[in-house]
């Protein structure tokens, strides 16, 4: 009778530390998966880290609309009035490039090609390549034409060449503008001479000059080629970083009377890239000085640091009724910011996660985030994941793991 009693509260006391068990874990998944949806997804996509305060690095330009960022990291160091419309003028020039080369990717068109010059072309006014009427031209020599030396004529052969016409190659350049991710752009026409319809911002320009750089590497050395003779006319590059600044190898200017001098430049020095946005300057030499002043200043008072390397162990997590008490946590990739070098002594690395986290851990998922902090430079957040998958204890082992936590308040 004993022994049958023994059996039997033996078998109650099983039944009563299981369903402890599924109560105990119950409230530990629900409460970690309270705790992850009040917060955005670790695996959230990367958005651009803000401009650092001016507290730490005081900076202005006199241009009306200005943006500077460092690629690599998609850090912006200065902003002024980016996201606002501006007549892009000849910067617009870099979308009918894009589209050309684009075109030229697919195959559906050469560099050694020849394309007929209307007369169309041959009459429009301002900067020109300076083609003749009837002639037929190379692709490659008209995107030096366009590139180099912003010839409003070498647009217009080209758009009416590959297109049929301007309005048919303009369509493309919006649809394409809106599959490359800008998001408030419109053109008008091949050139950017003035029109109301022509509009786009200093964001954008950096968009459309990043895409440029990763999608066609094969023919961004059209931007950074300094001069261009064309029928015995020789034309020099009107960027003047490429003159005055190292590492200097692109992109564009632009000048109309409404939008003032301009200017998106990109600057290369070791494995940094910093484009920039400037216009709305009063004169060509303001655009030169700021150009110059802008670029350097970026890369003075800035620098990128490398904190881990792809697949570096960051920390450890504490893992919650698993066959392993403890999961490592790794960054998918090279993990690099890019801080004033003012404030690089006061950074500050943390890791974040909703602790313990309740076993299965599957290899790869993100399970919590590294907090990089600084002086003025609002936070940068990365997830970070999984190192190992760790599998869930059997049932008596999680009951012993709930008992020993029930009685001497140990987890593991």
């Amino acid at each position: 009778m004993k022994s049958a009693w023994r059996l039997q509260v033996a078998i109650a006391a099983a039944i009563a530390s299981l369903l402890l068990l599924s109560l105990f874990t119950a409230s530990v998944v629900v409460q970690a998966h309270a705790r992850s949806a009040a917060k955005p997804s670790a695996a959230a996509k990367q958005k651009a880290v803000p401009a650092p305060s001016s507290s730490v690095v005081a900076f202005d330009t006199a241009a009306r609309h200005a943006l500077v960022v460092e690629v690599d990291t998609n850090t912006v160091l200065f902003d002024k009035h980016a996201e606002e419309r501006m007549p892009p003028a000849s910067m617009s020039k870099m979308m009918t490039a894009y589209v050309v080369f684009s075109m030229l990717k697919e195959g559906r068109v050469t560099l050694s090609d020849e394309l007929p010059v209307s007369e169309k072309a041959w009459r429009l006014g301002g900067s020109k390549m300076f083609v003749k009427v009837g002639a037929r031209i190379k692709v490659d020599d008209l995107l030096k034409g366009v590139l180099v030396q912003s010839g409003n004529d070498a647009c217009v052969v080209l758009a009416e060449g590959l297109a049929g016409s301007e309005d048919a190659f303009v369509a493309k350049m919006n649809d394409m503008a809106k599959r490359i991710g800008l998001k408030d752009s419109h053109f008008a026409n091949v050139t950017g001479l003035p029109d109301p319809n022509e509009w786009m911002t200093a964001q954008d320009l950096v968009t459309l000059a990043e895409r440029t750089i990763h999608d066609f590497p094969e023919y961004f050395h059209y931007f950074s080629e300094k001069d261009f003779d064309f029928n015995n006319i020789d034309q020099g590059n009107r960027n003047p970083l490429l003159y005055k600044v190292a590492g200097a190898d692109g992109l564009k200017t632009g000048h109309t009377e409404e939008s003032g001098y301009s200017l998106i430049g990109s600057v290369l020095r070791g494995d940094r890239r910093v484009i920039l946005v400037l216009s709305g300057l009063a004169t060509m030499k303001d655009r030169a000085t700021e150009g110059e002043r802008v670029a350097e200043w970026a890369f003075r008072e800035f620098n990128n640091y490398k904190l881990f390397s792809a697949g570096d162990k960051v920390d450890d997590a504490d893992v919650w009724l698993g066959n392993e008490s403890k999961v490592g946590m790794t960054v998918a990739n090279d993990l690099v910011v890019t801080l004033p070098r003012s404030a690089r002594r006061e950074m500050k690395v943390t890791v974040s996660y909703d602790k313990p986290i309740p076993a299965p851990v599957t290899q790869g998922n993100a399970i919590g985030k590294l907090v990089v902090t600084a002086p003025g430079v609002s936070p940068i957040e990365r997830p970070l994941f999984a190192a190992t998958t760790v599998r869930p204890i059997g049932t008596f082992g999680r009951m012993a793991t709930v008992a020993a936590y029930l009685i001497w308040g140990n987890r593991h």
